[in-house]
């Protein structure tokens, strides 16, 4: 992960590591209270181009220690396996997990970097020779890949969906079960679980292919499930509160921003008390 600046409005996350891990969060670097909340998850999490994201703003409304262990792009994989997230939840409370997307994992078709989770590693075999025409050297991230895997055939691409649905429910349901507290789940998108794919070659909004039939399927295995759609903003991310470095304004304008996350934060408060 890079946190290097890229322009004067760049935002100083203040990255730290954590015993144990060779992970960079976003600090200042927190201390492992008995009681604390814990949040996990992706960019949005982690709080990408805004000052004060909703880990920050859920501390305030419920008085008590909130830990931001987001990291950018992370998927189930980095969630399960990091011994700094394991330590933490050992600390932890309660748990606020939002909800990954279903690309950004190992499975019997690719595998992706262990931190890195949106990073394509390799294809396998089966992956091969379901897509020989495609030179899998030229890919560096999951969704270029599957956005070239879905531009070729659709109905070979479908059979990639399944297989990472599969993986992403079977992974999900693994970590609930290593969780011995309340876990709130947050779903945070610019679509409602219930929404179908997009027509064409787009594969839509984060978190990829996960739909309203998997999400459902965790219920009984947690607490609560926080639904958080994004209204549509037209505006400049900096118009919003935001702020990036040179380059970063169209990825600024897919997160959200200071008012969706104090949104957020009031939603979990509920939840939480």
């Amino acid at each position: 992960m890079s946190f290097a600046r890229v322009g004067p409005e760049a935002l100083d996350y203040k990255p730290c590591r954590y015993e144990g891990s060779a992970m960079t969060f976003r600090g200042p670097k927190a201390r492992f209270e008995e009681g604390m909340v814990l949040c996990l998850g992706g960019s949005e999490t982690f709080g990408k181009f805004v000052t004060d994201p909703f880990p920050d703003r859920l501390a305030r409304r419920i008085g008590r220690p909130v830990v931001n262990m987001g990291a950018v792009n992370a998927g189930v994989d980095l969630i399960l396996h990091d011994e700094a997230i394991k330590a933490a939840l050992a600390k932890a409370s309660a748990v606020v997990l939002q909800v990954p997307g279903a690309a950004n994992l190992s499975n019997r078709f690719f595998t992706v970097h262990p931190r890195r989770n949106d990073r394509f590693v390799k294809a396998s075999t089966m992956m091969r020779t379901i897509y020989r025409e495609v030179d899998f050297t030229e890919f560096h991230f999951t969704r270029h890949m599957l956005s070239a895997l879905k531009a070729r055939s659709e109905d070979r691409f479908a059979v990639v969906v399944e297989e990472l649905r599969a993986a992403w429910s079977a992974r999900m349901g693994l970590l609930l079960s290593r969780i011995d507290v309340p876990v709130h789940l947050l779903w945070v998108s610019r679509r409602a679980p219930a929404d179908g794919p997009p027509p064409g070659a787009e594969l839509g909004d984060d978190p990829l292919f996960v739909d309203q039939a998997m999400l459902s399927a965790l219920e009984p295995m947690v607490s609560s499930v926080t639904i958080c759609c994004l209204p549509p903003d037209q505006r400049a991310p900096r118009e919003r509160g935001m702020m990036h470095g040179r380059g970063e304004e169209q990825a600024a304008r897919l997160m959200p921003g200071p008012s969706d996350h104090d949104r957020v934060s009031a939603l979990l408060a509920a939840r939480l008390s």
